[in-house]
């Protein structure tokens, strides 16, 4: 439970500084995301994912609370990898017109 209060902690102060230096900076390159969509988007995918896991995690076990608890470490993790992965994708100019 500490982890996790921690790891919340973390997450709220980086949305933060992000946002911060995001208001600092007058132009952005058009095709490059803002922080906070990049949150967004991996928010909303994640909650998508984790219902799938904890379906599929629930037919294979037969029980709820640890197809639950399968599904609430997969959305942390995920949705974590998922936001590192499309912030180092916008620093790539590969494909980009």
């Amino acid at each position: 439970m500490i982890v996790f209060i921690i790891f919340v902690q973390y997450l709220t102060n980086m949305i933060v500084d992000q946002f911060i230096i995001s208001s600092k900076k007058e132009k952005r390159a058009e095709q490059q995301e803002r922080f906070s969509r990049s949150l967004l988007k991996s928010v909303s995918w994640r909650i998508i994912g984790t219902i799938d896991t904890i379906i599929i995690s629930y037919l294979i076990t037969g029980k709820l609370a640890f197809a639950l608890s399968i599904g609430g470490i997969e959305l942390v993790t995920k949705m974590i990898l998922y936001v590192v992965h499309e912030r180092v994708w916008n620093k790539i100019k590969w494909g980009r017109k």
